[in-house]
């Protein structure tokens, strides 16, 4: 008796062990060995495709990925974005700005007077003078501080940026009242921010 057992449990094994080498029967979910089968074809082709070639040149810059922040917008060139990385309260009654400036498109773009205060022409060149924050339900529009010899209190000597760049900006305003918790920010060439958190 323990012959014939030990025999069916042998048997047992080696058609336990042939089963799974066999395919699944047809009355199984006919998607599970597709599932594998397009697994298998895709690691396959995986493996076996060679790297894709470079794409030839076409006179266009490679797209620059603009750093993520709390606001951006994009510029009168196509391409062109700013973003607001921090808008927050200093002491001293100040509201300091950080933003970048990337140029996404297939030219050169800025500097000069492009950032600047036209009112503050001349002494503006190179600089981000011009960016202004707007109170839209207090009705207020904040400039950028300046100094006692009329500089601005933002970022100076911004050059044009050549295609791919990206530039880190700053610039102070005098603080809105505590209430204001949202504010408009405008970049001169871009389009307005509306409603950028005040920290």
């Amino acid at each position: 008796m323990s012959k014939s057992i030990a025999s069916a449990l042998l048997i047992a094994v080696a058609l336990l062990a042939c089963s799974k080498n066999e395919p699944a029967p047809a009355t199984s979910s006919s998607a599970a060995p597709t599932a594998t089968t397009t697994a298998a074809t895709a690691t396959t082709a995986t493996t076996a495709a060679p790297p894709p070639a470079a794409a030839p040149a076409t006179g266009t810059a490679p797209a620059a990925a603009a750093p993520a922040g709390i606001a951006s917008a994009d510029g009168e060139t196509s391409g062109v974005k700013v973003v607001v990385q921090e808008l927050k309260r200093t002491s001293g009654g100040t509201v300091s700005m950080k933003f970048t400036i990337t140029n996404g498109s297939d030219k050169e773009v800025g500097g000069g007077y492009s950032y600047g205060d036209k009112d503050h022409e001349i002494i503006d060149h190179g600089s981000v003078g011009g960016v202004q924050l707007v109170d839209e339900a207090g009705k207020k529009k904040y400039f950028v501080v300046r100094d006692t010899a009329g500089k601005c209190v933002c970022s100076q000597g911004v050059h044009s940026l050549k295609p791919g760049d990206t530039v880190n900006v700053w610039a102070r305003f005098p603080a809105p009242p505590d209430t204001v918790q949202k504010i408009t920010v405008i970049v001169p060439h871009f389009q307005p921010m509306d409603d950028v958190p005040l920290s």
